[in-house]
Parts: C-alpha cells; structure tokens; sequence
C-alpha cells in the first residue's frame, strides 16, 4: 500500500514510524530537514518539499497513492495538501484539523466535493476517550465494535479478581462470555497461551460481548464508580473539547494557572468552577477539596506535570485519574505508578488513520493502538482460506490471536473451532509491527 504522509511533526512521525512496521510503502514529505532526518533509521523514505505544492506532492509520489494524510502544524494547508492530492489522483484523504466546527456532519458533503475524505482532530478524539473512561471507570482501556457488540477492555488486575492465578486454560468455566486476548506485564504485551498465568498487576485485555459485561466487572474484581465530581487539573484545548462532551453531565472545577484563559473557560462554560491557581501546589488542592472528588483529570502540556498530579490525587483519595501523557517513554512507566487510564494524543489520532488503511468503517469501529500492541478489524471475503478450516488450523502468527468477531450485527467470541464465514468482521489483537501478517494468517 503507497502512503504518503505530509507533515513530520509529533502526529505525522508517529504515525510514520507506527506504519513502517508494516512493510507499507511509506512516504514523509516536510519543510523541515531536523524532522526528516529523525526519520532516518526507519523503513521509508523522506523528501523535502512543501505539502501544498503541485511539484513537491508529485515527486512525493502523491499520484496513484492510496492514501494521502495531511497533518502539518496547520488546518487550512491540510485541508488544501488534500484537495490537491485528490486532484491528483490519491484514492483517499485525511486531513488533520484543529476546529471541532469542521466535524458537523452537515459539513460532510463539503469536505468530499473539494477531495477531503476524512478529519481528524486530535484534541477531540483524545476527549472522546476520557469521556468513555469518567463513564467506564472500572478499565484502563475501552474498545467497542458495531455499537458495543463486542468489546474489548483493558483491566489492572488485584489480589480480589477471580481470574488471577489461573492458567488461560483453566478458564474454561467462563471462556463462553470472556476470552483474555492480551497480558501486559511491566513493560512488555505477552500475547497468552493457554498455558500462561494471568498474576497480580496484570493489565489484562479481556474481548467479551454486550450481554456479559456486568459479569466481567466482577470477575475482574472491579466496581464502577458512580461520578459525579470532576477535577481538572489544566484548561487548555483538550480541556475545552471535554467540557464541550461533558460538562453539564458532571460537576467539574477546573485549574488552570493562567487568568486570561480562566476568564475565557469562564465565559465558554458558566456551569463550570473555574479557579486560578497551579493544580501542582499541593495546599491549593486541598483548600479546594481535592479529596471530596470521585474523577482527576491532569491534562496540562507537560507529562510529567500530569502525572504527578494524578499521584498526588491518589494520595488523596481520588479513586480514578486520567492523565494525559504525550511523551510515549512515560507510558508504561505512568502504567507502573498505578495512574490510571492514560490519554495520548499521538496514538488515538495514529490508530484512527491506521483504520482507515484497514478500510474499516469508522461509524462502527475503531483501531485502538496502544503503546506496543494494537487491536485492528478485519472483514472476511469470501474464498479466503480462513472460511474453508477451523481458526485452530490457520496456523496464526504468535504475536496475533482472535480477539472476538460480528456475525450478521451479532457480537460472539471465537474458540478453536469456530469457522469463519464471508462479511464476518474479525476483531484482532496483535503485537506493534504485527498488522501486515493479518492478510497473510487469513487469505
């Protein structure tokens, strides 16, 4: 697959680097020579050129690609570098954007008649997360598939959880409504077999459906919070976008240290507490009832700020932190510290973009890619080899397993004898630089 992606900033290298795992054929145009060359170990190829000229998107090889991403610095020149690479000849667009205005669905038919198939706007999709997380407090991570019919949650085991000191293979008394596709221990993804041990601090990615959630809530050990009180600790964009989602749902006070931009969260959303302050300052949390809060959100620029801050909400007795982590070297460490769910910008808007090369259908899933491993969706044709024998003897790849499936709008897991059909759509787990093995395990 030719990819050409035009923008080498956080998003765009990101995402480079995520698909160059992939055996894709992948192209990085952008301005800047620092930003290229710290693309320089990585298999794919760089020019530099501007992303809204005829000349440099063509020696970019821009025509015939089958996708064009846009995502520089700026909205109108992504929106543009789209336009011309349809005029072109790419066979889909993807543009980064920074207004939420631009995502009305009246606005649709606009974007595709200038050649803008897609947007992404990462501050909203990162905030479309942490609204499911404040409604899904009990798990670290939260998948849906064709409106929730089949789900997959990330879960920080206990001492309290049923699961934990069983062999996968032990299971068996309740393998018909979960399926435990993943492990992630410390810092590495472990892709389990039935012979492996799920143990305390396990973060377990558990597939199950609809029906069975309220069952895997209390194997897992676990208790939804009900929230009412949120804190944010930051009143930047991201901030904004979930106040937007979220705020006449709950109510939330928010701190952010620079005035004007208090008096502008103030305008925006009357029902909101706004207060002038740095979250970080231990005296100020508390003179503002840190510990009568039920949720934490830490979303400042800095990610160690934000996770320090989710500590420091533990330390006073808030049960559920989120934290907004961009630098992916803290993740798995944010991950050990116990903060709790963990935003990043760079990863949510990569795995939206990542799903469209799988051609899924963005109104009814999503590729949640996390730091190391990624859960993708996969369609069935028909006279694929994988509808003519069991999954058993399809001799999947070690860093891949069967997460669950949808068959005619109907979740159901997958055991070892489950043939697949034509038009099933596949829901996999697999490890990072995994995703380009998916063709080859099913056809």
């Amino acid at each position: 697959m030719k990819i050409v992606i035009a923008g080498a900033g956080q998003v765009g290298s990101h995402l480079a680097k995520m698909l160059s795992d992939e055996e894709q054929d992948i192209v990085v145009i952008d301005r800047d020579e620092k930003n290229l060359a710290a693309l320089d170990n990585y298999n794919l190829m760089t020019v530099r050129g501007s992303a809204v000229s005829f000349t440099d998107l063509k020696g970019a090889g821009v025509p015939g690609c089958d996708l064009f991403v846009a995502v520089t610095p700026y909205e109108t020149r992504n929106l543009l570098a789209c336009s011309i690479a349809r005029s072109m000849g790419a066979r889909r667009t993807v543009s980064r954007i920074e207004n939420d205005e631009l995502m009305e669905k009246h606005h649709k038919e606009y974007f595709t008649a200038i050649g803008v198939d897609n947007l992404i706007y990462p501050d909203y999709v990162a905030s479309e997360e942490m609204a499911t997380a404040l409604k899904r407090t009990w798990v670290r991570n939260w998948f849906e598939l064709f409106d929730g019919q089949l789900i997959v949650v990330g879960v920080k085991l206990r001492a309290n959880a049923q699961l934990v000191g069983k062999r996968l293979r032990e299971l068996s008394e309740v393998s018909s409504f979960l399926h435990v596709c993943a492990i992630k221990r410390n810092r590495e993804i472990i892709i389990p077999r039935g012979s492996d041990m799920i143990i305390v601090g396990d973060i377990a990615y558990i597939a199950t459906t609809r029906d069975h959630i309220d069952l895997v809530v209390d194997i897992c050990g676990k208790v939804n919070i009900g929230v009412e009180k949120v804190m944010v600790m930051g009143g930047g964009s991201m901030t904004a976008q979930l106040l937007k989602m979220v705020g006449s749902r709950y109510r939330v006070k928010v701190i952010e240290p620079d005035y004007s931009r208090c008096e502008e969260l103030a305008e925006a959303f009357p029902n909101c507490s706004i207060v002038n302050g740095d979250a970080r300052d231990t005296d100020l949390l508390e003179e503002e009832g840190i510990g009568d809060y039920d949720v934490f959100v830490a979303l400042t620029d800095s990610s160690e700020a934000n996770i320090l801050g989710c500590m420091m909400a533990k330390e006073h007795g808030v049960r559920k932190t989120i934290a907004d982590v961009e630098n992916l070297q803290y993740i798995n460490e944010a991950e050990l510290l116990n903060i709790g769910t963990i935003i990043n910008k760079k990863l949510i808007a990569s795995s939206r973009i990542v799903q469209l090369m799988l051609d899924a259908d963005a109104s009814n899933a999503k590729c949640l890619a996390l730091a190391d491993a990624e859960v993708a969706e996969l369609v069935i044709k028909d006279g694929w080899e994988a509808t003519r024998k069991p999954v058993k003897s399809l001799n999947l790849p070690d860093e891949l397993t069967i997460a669950g499936m949808v068959r005619d709008g109907r979740g159901a897991l997958v055991n070892g004898d489950t043939i697949l059909q034509p038009g099933d759509h596949v829901v996999l787990f697999c490890l990072s630089g995994s995703l380009h093995k998916l063709d080859k395990a099913f056809k």
